[in-house]
């Protein structure tokens, strides 16, 4: 039959894998490249600042000398890497071509230039050979960095609108596409347009999946993880719906369910055109305007800052907007799903907000009129009650949802619902379905209401957006599969009804366990466990059912992986005792590099457990999750390092900062490594993390070591300071 066929050959290329531009075996290099260069680039630069603030009337020993010109010539070969990235971009985007050439030209003259002037090798001292450099003509070289700053900026937003052009070109390649498959008739033709789909949603998802990582806005990365991950679960739906149409197409329900992928497809294409381009269309609600947390979280700041300002906002405008959080909390009230005892402490709670409100208006009039000690003390005690009153709200909503949330997933685990209208369509029970459609349909719109809810107690922007994401997907897919029910139950015997009903049933699966995974974030954000990154907590998981498409799921190395990287391991037990030397040698265990410090010696002999078969980390995917957060504590200690170089003199700084730069590089390409796909060799990937994991570590020990050596240096100068002065003030006195 031409339907296998049609299956095996174009579902792996239009699996859209969700979790970014790992899933991919290549590289669509522009962001990737640019980027790189970038974060190579831009340390160099701040080192360039550090030189041009040195003391003119300090005397610069010859290891300062030699660092100032390695600096001069990293900066110049790293404009060097960026100019040919600049000048490939230009070379394919003629439109741009001009303006990228011009500012690739001045980005190599500033390079030049300041290689030149920090090159201080011969002749040593410009009065004797005439040799202008860094130390006579400073004006010169602040003027080429502040041009190479400029160039740079110019180039990298030239490649932002390239890189925009990119995604909406894909986009529109993807629409048209998908308008020759709404109209396709025959399997055949089918099966050639929907490989051709296949390819381009593979460019589309590389494209997006390099955008979200780049994304500096949670808000926006989680809108995007979104549409991504819709884009991700269609693909598969699409195929397996249009197969039924084309099969069935007198099938009215069959229709039904292939327009509403069609719809809901084109619906994410043109969210992720509105986030990269950062246009909004007319009317759309911010999420964050009715989640009830949000605004106690407003509210409270309101009112606390009457502290300091009596008279910074109106009684009438406090009232309007406690109001209107209260008026939100009707969305609990008014459930159906929501228990007696819930609904009464909700509404107990909100009257008791009302009547602090009011006293807190009354004392804070008085207040207005007539400044005491009495009334400020009266004053603080108003606002600490309503804030404490407003917090037991927040407790008390945030149970009820997130109770309401947990019963209800462990009420569906074993989905009853889901596998008893499978059954009714394969045995053509009309009744049946009718029965069980009925009985699912209140099963998502307790699910839907569930959601909304969460949305008001998430806590952060980017869970705010998963729950709308949730909330959508339980809406759409739910209809979906009663009419993929009715389809299988009109014709019990065809088995691509029956397969396009198992996917939208695994999708429906899926949404439910990224529901649990929402729940946890939810309250541990609620406990203060957690940050705000969740980009990619609405990602799906695979399909189950489908072959073709790569397995997100992490693998457990077998015994002969285990046995290469136990090997690599070896070297980073011994550095991660190095660095616990290094560390135990401060006096202040709480100070930034140490603490800092410490974390990354805690990962990295994860890590080495880990090369041994042991330890928490379990599989290669938990490595690559722990090492991306090593790479993130690196910079921290990069950063606290730096605060501290503004304490030194000059070659004591230029010292730190040399060993700082080596490990700044270092973190930024970890951080791409376990972002970079390597297609069918985990092992590989592995390999090279821990072997950078490995120079990181062995850096971190360098830098504790000296920063330590430094720290010590400063202290004995500043006593001998303190010592001078005092005995020249009791010889004065004397």
């Amino acid at each position: 039959m031409a339907a296998s066929p049609g299956t095996a050959g174009v579902g792996g290329a239009g699996a859209m894998p969700g979790s970014g531009p790992s899933s991919f075996g290549f590289d669509s290099g522009l962001e990737i490249k640019t980027r790189s260069v970038e974060q190579t680039l831009l340390p160099l630069v701040s080192q360039i600042t550090t030189l041009i603030n040195h003391k003119d009337n300090t005397k610069k020993s010859d290891k300062t000398l030699q660092a100032i010109q390695r600096v001069g010539q990293a900066v110049n070969l790293a404009v060097g890497r960026f100019v040919k990235v600049g000048e490939a971009i230009a070379n394919e985007n003629w439109d741009l071509k001009e303006e990228i050439t011009i500012a690739c030209i001045e980005a190599k003259q500033a390079g030049e230039t300041i290689a030149a002037l920090t090159d201080v090798s011969t002749p040593r001292h410009p009065e004797s050979g005439g040799q202008i450099t860094i130390f006579t003509d400073k004006t010169g070289v602040i003027k080429a960095a502040r041009l190479l700053l400029s160039s740079v900026t110019k180039v990298l937003l030239l490649a932002d609108r390239v890189v925009i052009k990119q995604i909406i070109t894909s986009r529109n390649k993807v629409l048209a596409t998908m308008e020759r498959l709404e109209k396709v008739n025959s399997f055949q033709e089918f099966v050639q347009i929907f490989s051709q789909f296949g390819n381009e949603m593979v460019e589309f998802a590389h494209l997006t999946g390099d955008r979200q990582n780049d994304l500096k806005d949670e808000k926006k990365k989680a809108k995007m993880a979104a549409a991504r991950a819709v884009l991700e679960k269609c693909t598969m739906m699409l195929l397996t719906a249009s197969k039924t149409c084309l099969r069935h197409p007198n099938c009215e329900s069959a229709h039904k369910n292939k327009e509403g992928v069609f719809d809901r497809m084109k619906v994410a294409l043109d969210k992720v055109i509105e986030i990269v381009t950062d246009c909004k269309p007319n009317g759309e609600t911010d999420v964050a305007a009715i989640s009830i947390f949000t605004g106690i979280k407003e509210f409270k700041m309101n009112i606390e800052a009457l502290r300091e300002n009596l008279y910074f906002q109106s009684k009438e405008n406090l009232s309007a907007t406690l109001e209107a959080i209260l008026e939100r909390t009707e969305d609990f009230t008014d459930s159906a799903y929501t228990s007696h005892e819930h609904r009464e402490r909700i509404l107990d709670l909100s009257a008791h907000a009302r009547a602090e409100l009011q006293q807190l208006a009354s004392v804070w009039m008085h207040a207005q009129s007539k400044r005491t000690k009495s009334i400020a003390e009266e004053l603080e005690l108003s606002i600490l009650k309503i804030s404490h009153g407003l917090n037991e709200l927040k407790k008390e909503l945030h149970s009820t949802a997130t109770q309401l949330a947990a019963d209800l997933l462990k009420y569906h685990a074993d989905h009853v619902v889901l596998k008893a209208l499978k059954l009714t369509g394969v045995e053509g029970n009309l009744e049946g379905l009718a029965e069980y459609a009925c009985k699912f349909s209140e099963q998502k719109e307790q699910l839907v209401e569930t959601c909304r809810l969460l949305r008001h107690v998430s806590g952060t922007e980017p869970l705010e957006i998963t729950c709308v994401h949730a909330e959508e997907t339980f809406q759409v897919t739910g209809q979906q599969i009663i009419s993929a029910a009715e389809t299988l139950t009109l014709h019990p015997t065809s088995k691509i009804a029956k397969e396009n009903l198992d996917v939208f049933c695994e999708a429906w699966e899926s949404q439910i366990s990224d529901m649990s995974t929402l729940l946890r974030e939810i309250n541990d954000v609620f406990e203060g466990k957690r940050g705000e990154k969740y980009g990619y907590l609405s990602l799906p998981k695979p399909l189950k059912n489908n072959g073709n498409l790569k397995s997100l799921k992490p693998e457990k190395s077998d015994s002969e992986e285990k046995a290469k990287i136990a090997k690599l391991g070896l070297k980073l037990g011994l550095l991660t005792s190095d660095a616990n030397c290094e560390i135990e040698k401060w006096e202040n265990q709480e100070n930034e590099i140490v603490r800092y410090g410490r974390n990354m010696s805690k990962m990295a002999y994860s890590v080495y457990l880990f090369t041994r078969g042991e330890g928490p980390l379990k599989t290669s995917q938990d490595l690559i999750h722990q090492l991306e957060v090593f790479a993130e504590e690196g910079l921290k200690v990069a950063s606290s390092a730096q605060a501290f170089s503004k304490q030194l003199k000059d070659d004591d700084k230029l010292m730190l900062l040399l060993e700082i730069n080596k490990l700044i590089p270092l973190c930024h390409q970890l951080q791409t490594i376990t972002k970079t796909p390597v297609q069918n060799q985990g092992l590989l990937k592995v390999d090279k993390c821990i072997t950078k994991t490995r120079s990181m570590m062995a850096i971190l020990v360098q830098l504790l070591s000296l920063c330590f050596k430094l720290l010590k240096k400063l202290q004995m100068e500043n006593n001998r300071w303190v010592s001078v002065t005092n005995k020249d003030s009791v010889d004065g006195k004397t």
